[in-house]
């Protein structure tokens, strides 16, 4: 997806309820054209979590036939972009000659590094019919030293992403190593990206990493007397030991990681340098 020239900001309050909860975000809802999408990161309290550097939760929305998502094809740089669908069907089209549908469960890894354009649309036979999607996308800020890699993509097929079961709790480890199992996604620097399936009662302990972000996708959590309500992410500082519980049936999604230090962020351009997004709005521009 691409962001929009005005940042959406997330509303934010400070807990110290639950030991290690750094903040509570509350994401804001932007209507991108018939359906809604709920941006959590970047904030003007948070701008990262680990590498992580954007956190949209598209849908869930019902498109009538003829209709659909329709992301004209536009730039990235200094980033990787991560596509996750848990309905629906998108077709990626990029620079690099890649064409791929996602479908639930399949990872789009999109790194972007020196330059890439992009377009997100739907097959004809899916806009031809009633349909819907819901999903994650979220992008990753680059190590210095990897910003301007050569541009990349890279399709993983749900069946190639680990699964496991942790008391009696469903975790799926989209990306980097916990709970025992080790995803196949390309990562650049320490990244986390994990999610479960908890049902009323159970309980979860947290991965232990330096950072950590938990987005309740549907349902509502629970940590200690810490309420964390649906479409809430609740950032944690070294989560080690802590346990989250379900006050109903959820599906939560963790993300987190070593930090990468400030990048700074202009429509769809992030690097280190001021200078080097000033380059590529420039040559956006005379494309």
């Amino acid at each position: 997806m691409s962001i929009q020239s005005e940042h959406v900001i997330s509303d934010c309050k400070q807990l110290d309820s639950c030991g290690a909860i750094k903040m509570v975000l509350m994401p804001k809802d932007k209507d991108l054209g018939g359906f809604s999408v709920r941006r959590t990161l970047p904030t003007a309290k948070l701008k990262t979590i680990g590498p992580w550097i954007f956190f949209d939760h598209m849908g869930p929305a019902t498109f009538q036939v003829g209709t659909g998502i329709d992301v004209r094809p536009h730039p990235h740089i200094g980033i990787a972009t991560v596509t996750y669908l848990f309905s629906g069907d998108i077709l990626h089209r990029d620079s690099l000659g890649s064409e791929q549908s996602i479908k639930p469960g399949d990872i789009n890894l999109m790194v972007a590094g020196r330059g890439i354009v992009h377009s997100e649309r739907e097959r004809d036979e899916v806009r031809n019919s009633t349909h819907n999607i819901e999903g994650l996308q979220l992008w990753l800020a680059l190590p210095e030293v990897a910003q301007e890699t050569s541009p990349e993509f890279h399709h993983y097929p749900a069946t190639s992403i680990p699964k496991t079961v942790i008391d009696d709790v469903s975790v799926t480890v989209m990306i980097g190593a916990a709970y025992g199992v080790e995803s196949p996604v390309k990562t650049f620097s320490e990244t986390l990206y994990i999610e479960a399936e908890i049902k009323q009662g159970q309980s979860l302990v947290l991965p232990n990493t330096s950072e950590l972000g938990v987005y309740v996708v549907k349902g509502d959590m629970q940590c200690r007397d810490t309420h964390i309500p649906m479409h809430a992410m609740a950032v944690f500082d070294s989560p080690q030991g802590i346990k989250l519980t379900a006050n109903q049936n959820s599906r939560i999604a963790m993300v987190g990681g070593k930090s990468l230090g400030k990048r700074y962020i202009e429509w769809n351009f992030v690097s280190t340098s001021k200078d080097r997004i000033e380059e590529a709005k420039k040559a956006w521009r005379t494309l």
